[in-house]
């Protein structure tokens, strides 16, 4: 059983008889079934279709932020061989809401930065729910460094509802810490991708987007503040969250039409949770094609960067 939005409703009712009528056939304490069964599938089917080619900014805000939705260590596990995590920011200490290190994409190495935001209780404490303290972008920018010394390509999975917001995260400098992060993203010679595979929340993500290339999800959302923080700044009412999020224009297609965003990466019907090991693959050929084309170019990255950052200025 998944776990069900509010907006699913339709489809979690006759999924749940489809598995009542399952668990009778197999019992045997039912006559033949398999018709009522492919007729609630059809049924079903039908009705998750009908759900999610009309989902509302809002609908996609909660499919992205799906606790079942696949997160960063899941792709580094489907998408990336010989992993080699780093730890440490050599000022202070670890973060482990941001994960990083070097490893083989389809043969070829490359440095990986992701945010991770825990698929249960204890991981979720453990990551912080994928919200980075100052000493987690400084390791970031440590990778990044190291991989363009050596002349390797970044990409980076962003998944988080923004940079940690706590007194000590101020203390130590997270606003600094961002700042330097996206500079280390704009001035690395090397290649860099990015993909927002859930939450793109704020300076969080924009710490370690500000890529060549970003992708996202279908149903991922980009934003400069969660519509609950917008809303409590536009009306001093966080409870009016849907309504920023219809106005915000935060979702892939509205990037992409911005041209915030550069592609999306198709999700099975009923989100990436539905079927993770189908949307990291399509994720994965989409990187390996743009790693592909990056490496027969002779474009400075540096620069493509610069002209790519100051042009999407001056359009919005």
């Amino acid at each position: 059983m998944y776990n069900y939005l509010d907006f699913e409703k339709p489809v979690a009712d006759l999924e749940g008889k489809i598995i009542e009528l399952k668990k009778l056939a197999e019992s045997g304490e039912a006559v033949d079934v398999a018709d009522e069964i492919a007729r609630l599938e059809k049924r079903s089917r039908d009705a998750l279709r009908d759900v999610y080619k009309a989902l509302t900014p809002w609908q996609k805000v909660q499919v992205a932020r799906h606790p079942d939705r696949p997160h960063c260590l899941d792709y580094v596990k489907g998408l990336f061989t010989d992993f080699a995590p780093l730890a440490g920011d050599r000022t202070f200490g670890e973060d482990q809401a941001i994960v990083g290190g070097f490893a083989r994409f389809r043969g070829e190495p490359v440095a990986v930065i992701g945010q991770e935001k825990g698929s249960d209780t204890a991981s979720r404490l453990k990551h912080n729910f994928g919200m980075a303290m100052p000493d987690g972008y400084r390791k970031a920018v440590r990778i990044m460094e190291l991989a363009d010394r050596f002349g390797i390509p970044v990409v980076t999975l962003v998944d988080t509802a923004g940079a940690y917001p706590g007194v000590e995260a101020e203390e130590r400098g997270q606003a600094e810490a961002i700042a330097r992060s996206i500079s280390a993203c704009l001035t690395i010679k090397v290649p860099s991708v990015s993909v927002v595979i859930g939450e793109g929340g704020s300076g969080g993500a924009i710490a370690i987007a500000t890529a060549n290339r970003v992708y996202m999800l279908e149903h991922a959302m980009y934003c400069v503040a969660s519509p609950e923080a917008a809303a409590s700044i536009l009306w001093r009412d966080s409870t009016r969250s849907k309504d920023a999020a219809n106005n915000m224009r935060i979702t892939a297609q509205d990037l992409l039409e911005l041209k915030v965003i550069d592609a999306i990466v198709p999700e099975p019907m009923g989100g990436a949770h539905r079927a993770p090991d189908t949307v990291i693959k399509a994720t994965g050929d989409l990187v390996a094609r743009t790693l592909k084309e990056f490496a027969g170019s002779n474009a400075d990255f540096r620069e493509q960067r610069r002209e790519k950052y100051l042009a999407m200025g001056r359009t919005l």
